[in-house]
């Protein structure tokens, strides 16, 4: 929760727990949004539909925007420098009236 920045790289089902548990705490707003990068788009693109998991409800279209693709190290430095300061989500897709939540 106090990460600048988390690359996730090829890996099993512990990666992926972790890479899931990440996405979740962003996207119901309970970690600032930071800097979410995949390391090789061709290996996570084959092992998760990323577009059917939003096209079935599972997940919003706009938390497709939450990670991105990047190929090499360089790609992730040019990134992470470039990104504004840590923020959480005003508005999480699918929970009406989340942006004045005073848990938030």
């Amino acid at each position: 929760m106090r990460a600048k920045a988390i690359c996730i790289f090829p890996g099993g089902f512990g990666t992926m727990d972790e890479m899931f548990e990440s996405l979740t705490l962003i996207q119901t707003g309970r970690m600032e949004r930071v800097p979410f990068i995949l390391f090789g788009r061709a290996f996570w693109e084959t092992v998760i539909n990323w577009q059917a998991l939003a096209d079935a409800g599972t997940i919003s279209p706009e938390d497709l925007d939450l990670f991105r693709f990047v190929e090499t190290g360089q790609e992730a430095v040019d990134l992470i420098e470039a990104w504004g300061p840590a923020t959480k989500r005003a508005e999480i897709p699918g929970r009406p009236g989340t942006d004045d939540d005073p848990e938030r």
